[in-house]
């Protein structure tokens, strides 16, 4: 069986360098902070072009670290795509404020600034902007309509760190960003881990201390926070792979490639559309068909395993039963957590063999 992400392959790449990372930190002595997490976070900040790139425990704990920092309260509302993981809304919905579910456009499968805007009320207070499967939202659109009504933004890149927009990086794309270091993210360590990405000195400084327990000094906390850091270990990893990250996309954008030219022969597959001005990291590799169920089978039958990003919309998950869903409609979610299958697309899959055991099935 392939794996879905090959994470031992690229370990086995990377060996020499991981064990010299990871043995360095044994030496320090030092597995909390120190010159670990300044130099990942520095090496960040200069990747992405954000001023400020602060290492937390998660990539929710960036949500919410970042929720935190905006000052959100009980009551308000905060839009997110209904068309993805759980966390954006989650987070917003543990801090007391409400999610209000928007639908997508149906050719990028990203939050659909139209349906954004009809969900503004006089409660909200800002949008999360999930980029979804790797590319960037079509953020010219969405700031217009955040400085027409006073929103914040938060760019959650769990998916995007590594791609795009007209030239400028993901991660600072907006006044507050967020990642996830999670294993099988295109930049992911060996547990959980995440980032909050900004350029405003009063943001990270408050994102700081409220990863440390609300506490910019010793024993004195200022503010309710929480602890939310990455370790040194993690850390270390994560340089290694930074390191490799653009060699490793530039693969997955081959391999998207590859996947393209082999469905454009299937008149019921609809590739992804990467938007203009954008690039991806191809998180994941999502198609689109009415005959799902034929293409689960047909993978499966040559060993290749497939995943369904994301089998129902957000609003439907019954943890939001009580935040008004019942009301929401998002057509376009709702047709596509029908028909969207994610395949193998990782920097060590090799498309071609995974195609050629499925045509040599089909013949069979």
């Amino acid at each position: 069986m392939i794996p879905f992400v090959n994470l031992s392959s690229q370990r086995n790449a990377y060996r020499e360098e991981l064990e010299i990372a990871t043995q360095r930190v044994y030496d320090s002595g030092c597995f909390i902070g120190g010159k670990e997490i300044e130099a990942l976070e520095a090496e960040l900040s200069t990747y992405s072009g954000a001023t400020q790139a602060i290492t937390c425990a998660s990539g929710t704990g960036a949500l919410l670290l970042s929720l935190l920092a905006l000052d959100i309260r009980e009551g308000d509302e905060v839009i997110v795509p209904d068309f993805t993981f759980v966390a954006p809304a989650e987070c917003v919905a543990l801090l007391g404020a409400i999610p209000k579910f928007a639908d997508i456009s149906k050719d990028t499968f990203l939050i659909d600034p139209a349906a954004v805007e009809a969900l503004i009320t006089p409660k909200t207070k800002g949008i999360i902007a999930v980029d979804l499967f790797g590319q960037c939202v079509n953020y010219e659109a969405l700031k217009k309509i955040a400085n027409t009504y006073d929103l914040w933004i938060i760019e959650d890149a769990a998916q995007s760190f590594g791609a795009s927009q007209f030239g400028k990086k993901s991660g600072n794309l907006t006044r507050i960003a967020t990642t996830s270091f999670y294993p099988s993210k295109p930049l992911g360590c060996y547990g959980d881990g995440g980032a909050v990405f900004t350029a405003d000195e009063n943001l990270a400084s408050r994102v700081r201390a409220l990863a440390n327990h609300g506490s910019t000094e010793h024993y004195v906390h200022e503010s309710l926070g929480t602890n939310s850091r990455l370790d040194a270990l993690q850390a270390a990893v994560l340089r290694v792979k930074l390191r490799h990250l653009e060699d490793e996309l530039m693969i997955r954008r081959q391999n998207a490639e590859i996947y393209n030219a082999f469905f454009a022969h299937f008149k019921n597959v609809q590739t992804p559309t990467i938007a203009a001005g954008n690039t991806s990291t191809f998180a994941q590799y999502t198609l689109v068909t009415e005959d799902r169920t034929f293409w689960e089978k047909k993978f499966a039958k040559a060993e290749i395993p497939t995943c369904i990003h994301y089998p129902q919309p957000l609003h439907t998950q019954p943890c939001f039963a009580n935040f008004g869903a019942h009301k929401v409609s998002t057509p376009q979610t709702e047709e596509l957590c029908g028909k969207v299958l994610s395949l193998p697309v990782c920097a060590f899959t090799d498309v071609k063999e995974i195609l050629l055991r499925i045509s040599s099935k089909s013949s069979e």
